[in-house]
C-alpha cells in the first residue's frame, strides 16, 4: 500500500452528525451525494486506508470532530447517477478544533490549506503538515489507531 493520503469530509450535522457515524453498522457508512466535481475528483483520489476528518459544516458548528478511514474506495451508484466512498469511524478528537481556531493558526503550516483557501468545497485534500498540527491542535483522537499511525511514521 502507498503512502497514506488525508482528506476533510464536510457534512451539515441536521444531515449527517458525527454520532450518526459512530452508531452506524461498524462505524461504516457511505458517503455520496456530493454534486461538485472538484470533490468528487478529490473522492476519486481516496484510497483504502486513507484517513479524513471529519467535519461539522453549519452555522455554528464549524469544527472538526472526528477521523474516519476510506475503507472502500470510490464506487459508481448507478442508481443515483453518482459515485461514493464507504467509510469507517477511527475516533473522536480528544477536542474539537474549530475553524477560527485553525484561521488563526501562526505560520507557514495553513498557508494554502484548501478548508481556507475553497470553504464552500465539501471534500478536500489535507496535507500532511496540516494533518499532525491539527491533530496537535485537538490532543489526537481517542483511539489506538491514532498512536499506530504514530508509530508507523
Amino acid at each position: 500500500m502507498g503512502k497514506r493520503k488525508h482528506w476533510l469530509l464536510k457534512t451539515e450535522p441536521s444531515e449527517w452528525s458525527w454520532p450518526e457515524q459512530t452508531q452506524a453498522a461498524g462505524g461504516v457508512s457511505r458517503w455520496d451525494g456530493v454534486k461538485n466535481r472538484q470533490a468528487q475528483n478529490n473522492m476519486r483520489a481516496m484510497s483504502l486506508g486513507d484517513l479524513c476528518f471529519f467535519y461539522h459544516s453549519g452555522k455554528a458548528d464549524r469544527r472538526i470532530v472526528g477521523v474516519v478511514e476510506v475503507v472502500k474506495p470510490w464506487y459508481e451508484d448507478p442508481e443515483k447517477g453518482d459515485g461514493a466512498v464507504d467509510v469507517r469511524s477511527v475516533g473522536e478528537m480528544r477536542r474539537a478544533v474549530g475553524l477560527e481556531e485553525i484561521k488563526r493558526e501562526e505560520g507557514e503550516v495553513m498557508k494554502g490549506f484548501a478548508l481556507l483557501k475553497q470553504p464552500r468545497l465539501s471534500v478536500v485534500p489535507v496535507p500532511a503538515s496540516v494533518w499532525d498540527r491539527i491533530c496537535e491542535m485537538g490532543g489526537g483522537f481517542s483511539e489506538a489507531a491514532a498512536e499506530e499511525e504514530e508509530e508507523e511514521e
